[in-house]
């Protein structure tokens, strides 16, 4: 099969991604092979191949927003049938069995393993997982739409709960990307204000479009104090902009993987019960209440396509920002 192969981790501007004839991989008793269809562009893509994370796996096919059909089960396979259409996202397995999986917390688990990072992932021609870590897609998405919805919207749905914000709440968006773009849309559909603090006029411009009630820079004040914020781009320095402009008692979600330096701190900005929280990674619980969510919405992800042997033009775009809404990889 056609897949794009990770060697060295190298940063993304000198195209380390090389498109190769690799084995197509074959399914365990309980593995559900999928042909994919496309993968969606994340910035942990970016992370694996430049090395911001350590490497797990070498070489490595990467991609983790996967949207496919079933082409052979394995024997005890029992959820899916050859010709289903399914999802694919980052969390390929748990063990099932540490304190974090027994508690509800298997994002946390300590045997994890994700896809396109310590398994190939889908920026492939074919991807086999487990059938307990797949999901049915809802008829209303098309192929490539859906795609984003497998980690952009999964995380974001999971940053959005745990920062707290309630029907009514003023919501502040730090970074407008991918996950942003999805984020809005159910956010306003539960019933929050959405604040958006971004650089590029063009995405102040999307966020407007898709009813943010007023955009700015991560250092201005919004005009009236947040409930609770999410910082969905990589820069440490967003904390404190978003300490800032957050109420008291307020939550502060970092729905990043990685993250610069934060600066020092004003312990000002944390008293009075501020909370600040990492976000990592997601549950299938997650998973399952997102599509479920998305279908009713219905969340509308804007793409912008890219065949598989411009993955390294594709994620050159990502990191210069060069991309509106998401983008997908059609295999």
């Amino acid at each position: 099969m056609r897949a794009i192969v990770l060697d060295q981790q190298r940063p993304i501007d000198s195209s380390p991604l090389e498109v190769r004839e690799v084995p197509t991989p074959e399914p365990t008793a309980k593995q559900i092979r999928v042909k994919v269809h496309c993968c969606g562009l994340c910035h942990t893509d970016l992370h694996v191949t430049e090395g911001d994370l350590p490497p797990h796996k070498m070489p490595v096919i990467p991609g983790h927003q996967i949207v496919g059909t079933v082409e052979k089960c394995g024997g005890e396979v029992r959820r899916f049938q050859r010709a289903d259409r399914v999802g694919i996202p980052w969390l390929h397995r748990t063990d099932g069995t540490c304190s974090f999986c027994r508690s509800g917390q298997e994002n946390l688990c300590e045997h994890a393993q994700f896809t396109g990072y310590d398994v190939d992932g889908g920026y492939a021609e074919f991807v086999v997982v487990d059938e307990d870590f797949a999901y049915a897609i809802p008829p209303q998405f098309t192929d490539e739409n859906a795609a984003p919805l497998f980690c952009a919207g999964i995380i974001g749905y999971r940053s959005y709960r745990l920062s707290g914000a309630k029907q009514g709440e003023r919501l502040g968006l730090y970074g407008f990307g991918a996950s942003a773009h999805i984020v809005i849309q159910f956010a306003r559909y539960l019933g929050n204000e959405v604040y958006v603090f971004t650089r590029g006029e063009n995405h102040r411009k999307h966020a407007e479009e898709l009813g943010a009630v007023w955009t700015g820079g991560a250092e201005d004040q919004p005009p009236k104090p947040l409930d609770a914020a999410i910082i969905l781009a990589p820069a440490g320095r967003l904390v404190v902009d978003a300490l800032r402009a957050t109420r008291k008692g307020g939550t502060v979600a970092c729905a990043g993987i990685v993250m610069s330096e934060i600066p020092p701190l004003d312990y000002n900005l944390l008293y009075h019960e501020r909370v600040l929280r990492s976000v990592a990674n997601s549950t299938r619980q997650d998973a399952r209440e997102f599509l479920e969510l998305a279908a009713k919405v219905p969340i509308r992800t804007e793409v912008q396509i890219y065949k598989l042997e411009d993955t390294n033009r594709a994620l050159q775009d990502l990191k210069h920002s060069r991309i509106t809404g998401a983008g997908v990889v059609r295999i």
